[in-house]
Parts: C-alpha cells; sequence; structure tokens
C-alpha cells in the first residue's frame, strides 16, 4: 500500500475573511484522494511563501512554521503508529486517529495551542501568546497539567532570566501562562488547589520609554560599522528609518514596495498597523529631513531584502551591539524608534494630535505619554520663554 504524502496548503478555497487572511490547511494525498487537516493559522496572502510553503514577513514566522511542522509531524506519526498496529490505512482512519486522546487530554503545550488558535483575541496578541508557548516549548517539549507546580514555573521563571530577558518581559510571558492555567481551571483541565500562582508573584518594573536624544541620534547615523560588523548594517539602517517614520517592528517587516507612493513627486508611506489596523499615511520629505527616503534609496533594488529582518529578540541583541558601538549606555531596542521618533516630534513643537495620527494610535492618551517624559523639552520650553532661575544668597 502507498505511503500517504503530505504537504502545506494555504488559501485552498481562493477565498479571504473579513480580516483579509485565509487558512493554512495540512493536504493528505493517499490513491488519488484528498483530506485536508486545519492547523488553525491563518494568515494574510502576502505572509505566505508559497514555493517554500512557509511563513515569511510575519513577526513571528520562526515560530508559526515551527508549529506548522510539528503539525504536520505529529499526522506522519499517527500513520506510523498505524501501521506498527497493523491497521488499514485510509485517509478517514487517519483523520479519526487525530481525534484527541486520553494522552493530549494531558498535555498543557496542547491545551495552551488550541485555546490560543481558537481564541477571539487579535492576530497581534495571538502572537504574543504564541511566542511564549514557544519559550515553554524550548524549555521541556511537552509539559503535563500535573507538572504546573510552583517550582516549575520558578524555574522557568529563572530560565528566562538566564536567557537575557528584561524582567517585564518575563512578566508579560508570566501573565500568559497564568491566563491559560486559569482557564485550564475553569474548564477543570486542574484542580484550584494546585493553583501555582497562589505562591508566585508576577515581578515588574515601571516601564519608562527609553528614547535616544538627537546627540544619541547623530552618533548612530554617523556611526562606521567596519568589516567585523558589516552584517549589521542592515539593522541599524532599518532601526533608523524607523526612527525617521515611528514603525513598530511588526509594521516594519510587513512593508512592500506597494507601500511606498509618489504623491506630487513627493514620496510617502502608507500602510496599515499590524496591531490595531489603523491606517497611517507618513510624507517622509516631510519627517527629520527626509532621511527615511535616502535609506529607502539604498535598497530601492530590493526592498524585500531590506524590509525582511531577523526575528524581534536577535534583532534587539545586534541593537545592543551597534549602541555601544556609538557609544550610549542605554538598553536599547527595535521599539526604542518609535519612541524616539515621537519624543523628537514633540520636543521640535510638533502638535499631540499631529503626532498621535503619524504613529497610528487611536486615542491621543496613548500618545500624551511622549510629552511627560522629556526632560529636554522643559530644558527648550525654559529656553524660548527667557527663563532663567537664579539663586541668591
Amino acid at each position: 500500500m502507498e505511503k500517504i504524502s503530505y504537504n502545506l496548503v494555504f488559501n485552498r478555497k481562493k477565498s479571504l475573511n473579513k480580516k483579509g487572511m485565509a487558512l493554512v490547511q495540512v493536504e493528505a494525498y493517499l490513491n488519488k484522494k484528498k483530506k485536508y487537516f486545519t492547523t488553525n493559522i491563518y494568515l494574510r496572502p502576502e505572509q505566505w511563501d508559497n514555493r517554500k510553503r512557509k511563513v515569511k514577513k510575519h513577526p513571528n514566522a520562526e515560530a508559526l512554521n515551527h508549529m506548522l511542522y510539528e503539525f504536520m509531524s505529529e499526522i506522519e506519526k499517527r500513520e506510523l503508529r498505524m501501521w506498527q498496529q497493523g491497521k488499514t490505512i485510509s485517509l478517514e482512519a487517519l483523520k479519526q486517529s487525530l481525534e484527541p486522546t486520553q494522552e493530549d487530554e494531558k498535555s498543557f503545550l496542547a491545551f495552551f495551542h488550541k485555546e490560543i488558535m481558537n481564541s477571539t483575541l487579535k492576530e497581534s496578541t495571538k502572537r504574543n501568546h504564541l511566542s511564549t508557548l514557544e519559550l515553554l516549548r524550548k524549555y521541556k517539549k511537552e509539559i503535563l497539567f500535573t507538572e504546573l507546580t510552583f517550582e516549575f514555573i520558578s524555574s522557568f521563571d529563572q530560565y528566562l532570566h538566564n536567557k537575557g530577558y528584561h524582567i517585564n518581559t518575563i512578566a508579560k510571558h508570566m501573565k500568559h501562562l497564568k491566563r491559560h492555567i486559569n482557564v485550564a481551571i475553569n474548564k477543570e483541565y486542574m484542580e484550584i488547589q494546585k493553583y501555582a500562582f497562589r505562591k508566585y508573584k508576577i515581578k515588574n518594573i515601571e516601564n519608562r520609554h527609553t528614547y535616544l536624544s538627537p546627540e544619541e541620534l547623530i552618533n548612530i547615523e554617523n556611526l562606521k560599522l567596519g568589516k567585523k560588523h558589516k552584517q549589521l548594517e542592515k539593522t541599524k539602517d532599518a532601526f533608523l528609518f524607523c526612527c525617521y517614520a515611528g514603525l513598530r517592528y511588526s509594521d516594519f517587516v510587513n512593508l512592500t514596495s506597494e507601500n511606498i507612493v509618489e504623491i506630487h513627486n513627493e514620496t510617502w508611506l502608507i500602510y496599515r498597523t499590524v496591531k490595531t489596523n489603523t491606517e497611517v499615511r507618513l510624507p517622509l520629505y516631510l519627517l527629520f529631513e527626509g532621511k527615511g527616503i535616502y535609506i529607502l534609496h539604498k535598497y530601492q533594488k530590493d526592498y524585500h531584502c531590506f524590509f525582511s529582518l531577523r526575528d524581534n529578540s536577535n534583532v534587539n541583541k545586534e541593537l545592543l551591539i551597534i549602541s555601544k558601538l556609538a557609544g550610549i549606555s542605554k538598553r536599547i531596542s527595535f521599539h526604542t524608534a518609535r519612541h524616539t521618533n515621537a519624543t523628537l516630534l514633540i520636543y521640535n513643537g510638533v502638535n499631540i494630535t499631529t503626532v498621535q495620527k503619524l504613529l497610528g494610535h487611536t486615542s491621543v492618551k496613548t500618545t500624551q505619554v511622549y510629552a511627560n517624559i522629556m526632560d529636554i523639552t522643559i530644558v527648550r520650553d525654559l529656553e524660548e520663554h527667557g527663563i532663567t532661575i537664579h539663586s541668591s544668597m
């Protein structure tokens, strides 16, 4: 009897949902018949590489590809198990074998994944939860409900610390883990008496937005990367571009050449944010003396290469090297570019509601925080009004 062949297919029905997304499925083929298995992963058309059969240009492409191939591998394992048990192999029998087993019912990781994919969370929030799931898988390949003790959670916390994650990043992952443990208890997969978070307290520190001062931004602009660090050139340029344009990492890696638009012979960047699906229209020629346009010219022959970065974590590690080479002591991340854009615009007198539109914030309250964090803004205002405070003896 022939072996079943498997393949990943995207948007099989050639139809997008209301969010402009379609499903990735596993196609099983045997004896001129096909059956499809849902992965519960939805993507936009530009996030799927049809030739390589993998996710691309997605903030969590690596994690999603790992899940897709792990799911396909699990189907193949079920087929192999049927062979070993001497059962007749058919696509229908294979589908039945994938129904939840007692073994599946014990797996917290399987439960975690199913809850994320079936939830009504925003796509950006789902990706954040999937990143936590991926870290749990790296920490331990399989996790049973019975293992979710205070000792396990404390050990996972220490694992993240040893990996160099910031305390607030660890807190974010722990909140995700806590949420799904609470759901597991509510659905009676676990006993409430064994609730580990009763003893474990999630720790975080006040989150101050890190931004670059005008002088620090110039230091990175003028930084010459020698042969030893030449591979950091694109990361440096992408970071600077986002300092000028105010983009998040997720928005930058989703850009294409179609987002760069010429209006009356002037260059604009027009895109929809991944987080809130808000349209943002940026006149690049008016922002930061058009420096963002100069960077685009450098990569105009291959925008796809420029907008394709490594995962956010590795990019942040590269930025730490870049900042040290530029003589900057701050611990910066890719999101520092967005904070820098907002704070420098406000420092230079741009109206807060205009900054709100440039950042794609749905509420001006979100933008207002940037008006409160810059000491140099206070200095500027005092200097503009010619106010000098003299001490008297």
